[in-house]
C-alpha cells in the first residue's frame, strides 16, 4: 500500500503514469481493457496519497515492428480500431513507438502514411527513429520525415498534430513522456515528474540567501538533494504498484517538465544570470542537469532539462524577446535535455529548412551520444515574425 504524503508543502505533480506493453500489436480490446484497469488503480492509489496525476498513458512496442507484414490500409484500419478502444476505455494517450528507419533493412515507404495514421486518431502518438549508437545515421530519410511534419501541420488544426509527432535520435525505449516514449521487454510501470515546483521551490529558498549569482556547484547539490526527498515517496508507490500488478519498474524521468505558468526558464532564471539568453545560461542548463542526473533513484527516459517553447510561458516570451533561438536551444541540449521542443516555425518554411534541422540535431545526438529529439511546429498561414494564435491548452502563444 502507498502510505499517505505530508503535503504540508505543495507535493510533486506527477505529470504521467505510464504503462510500457510487452504485448504485440495488434492489441485487442481485452489488451487495451487491462491496461485501463491497471493505470486507473495507480492513478486513484497516487491521488488518495496526496499527488495530482495529471495523465496516465499506454507506451506500446514500434508497430511496424510487429506489423512488418501488414498493407498500409490494413495498418490504417487497426489504428482507427485501436482508437475506438482507447475511447471506450477513457485513455487519452497511447504511443506507437518509433518507425526505426534507422535500420537498413526499414522499407522507407512506410513513412508515407505515418501522417494517415495520427491525422484522424487523436490519443495516438509516433516517432521516427532517425540515428542510433549501433546503425548510425539514415540521413535520406530526413526528407520523408520533413513531410510528415509538413502535412501534420496543414491537415490538423493550427498544426496541432505535430504535439503527437517527433524525430527521435538515440532515443532508448523506457520514456515516460510523449512521443518519444517506446517499450521493448516485459510490460513496466514507470512515472514522469512535472518537477518545475521541486526546482523552483529549491532555488527560491537559495534566492533568499544570496543578493547575487548562485554559486552553481551549490546549485546542483540543493536541487539533487530536493529532488532525491522529494521523489522518494513516487519511487516507492510506483515500484509497491508494479510489484502488485507483477510487472517490472521502469524508474522515474525526474525531467522538470514545464507547463505554461510552470516555467523551467523562471527557476533557471532565479539563479541571478540574467535572463535565459545571456551568458551563464549554458551552465545553469549544466548545472540543473547535473542535479537531474545525480540522485541515486532509478531513472528512466530523458532525465534532463527540458526547454519546450510552447510549453514554458516565460521561454516563449523570451523566444518572442529574440534572447534564445533555435541554435541556442540546439547549444544548450550539449549539456541537458532533449533537443528541440515544441519550436514554433514559419508555416511556409521549406522541406529543405526543416530536414536539414532534424540532421542537425541527429548529428548532435550521434556526436555526444545522448538521446535528443525534434518536436517542430510550422504554424499554418504565419510568416516569421508573426504571433501564434493557439486555441489549445497545452500551448503558449509567442512569435514565429
Amino acid at each position: 500500500m502507498v502510505e499517505s504524503v505530508d503535503i504540508s508543502t505543495q507535493a510533486p505533480t506527477i505529470r504521467t503514469i505510464t504503462l510500457g506493453l510487452s504485448d504485440p500489436h495488434p492489441l485487442t480490446t481485452a489488451h487495451i481493457q487491462e491496461a485501463s484497469r491497471r493505470l486507473r488503480a495507480a492513478e486513484t492509489r497516487l491521488s488518495e496519497a496526496g499527488y495530482e496525476v495529471q495523465t496516465v498513458r499506454i507506451s506500446t512496442r514500434p508497430i511496424f515492428d510487429d506489423l512488418v507484414d501488414w498493407s498500409a490500409t490494413a495498418i490504417q484500419q487497426y489504428v482507427q480500431e485501436l482508437q475506438g478502444m482507447l475511447d471506450d476505455h477513457n485513455l487519452t494517450y497511447c504511443s506507437l513507438g518509433p518507425a526505426q528507419v534507422v535500420k537498413p533493412d526499414f522499407p522507407m515507404e512506410r513513412l508515407d502514411i505515418l501522417a494517415d495514421l495520427l491525422l484522424p486518431a487523436p490519443g495516438i502518438s509516433a516517432t521516427v527513429q532517425l540515428v542510433s549508437s549501433a546503425h548510425g545515421l539514415r540521413a535520406e530519410a530526413a526528407l520523408p520525415t520533413a513531410r510528415i511534419i509538413q502535412r501534420l501541420a496543414r491537415e490538423s488544426e493550427d498544426g496541432f498534430g505535430n504535439f503527437r509527432f517527433a524525430m527521435l535520435a538515440c532515443v532508448e525505449p523506457g520514456s515516460p513522456f510523449f512521443p518519444a516514449a517506446y517499450h521493448e521487454g516485459e510490460s513496466s510501470l514507470s512515472v514522469g515528474l512535472q518537477g518545475v515546483e521541486i526546482v523552483a521551490q529549491a532555488l527560491q529558498r537559495m534566492r533568499g540567501q544570496s543578493s547575487g549569482p548562485l554559486a552553481l556547484a551549490q546549485v546542483s547539490e540543493v536541487v539533487r538533494q530536493a529532488l532525491q526527498e522529494r521523489s522518494c515517496p513516487i519511487v516507492a508507490a510506483v515500484q509497491s504498484l508494479a510489484d502488485e500488478f507483477c510487472i517490472r519498474f521502469g524508474g522515474i524521468d525526474l525531467s522538470p517538465a514545464p507547463m505554461g505558468e510552470a516555467s523551467i526558464a523562471g527557476a533557471m532564471e532565479l539563479c541571478g544570470y540574467g535572463p535565459l539568453g545571456s551568458p551563464g545560461s549554458l551552465a545553469v542548463a549544466a548545472a540543473l542537469t547535473a542535479a537531474i542526473k545525480g540522485t541515486d533513484l532509478p531513472t528512466c527516459g530523458y532525465n534532463g532539462l527540458m526547454l519546450p517553447v510552447l510549453e514554458d510561458s516565460l521561454l516563449g516570451q523570451r523566444w518572442a524577446e529574440r534572447r534564445i533561438n533555435a541554435h541556442q536551444l540546439l547549444l544548450y541540449s550539449t549539456v541537458c535535455g532533449t533537443g528541440l521542443d515544441t519550436i514554433p516555425l514559419p508555416g511556409d518554411c521549406s522541406t529543405e529548412e526543416i530536414a536539414a534541422l532534424l540532421l542537425d540535431v541527429a548529428t548532435l545526438a550521434l556526436r555526444l551520444r545522448k538521446p535528443l529529439s525534434a518536436r517542430l511546429f510550422p504554424v499554418p498561414g504565419k510568416q516569421a515574425g508573426e504571433a501564434t494564435a493557439f486555441s489549445s491548452p497545452y500551448l503558449i502563444n509567442t512569435l514565429i
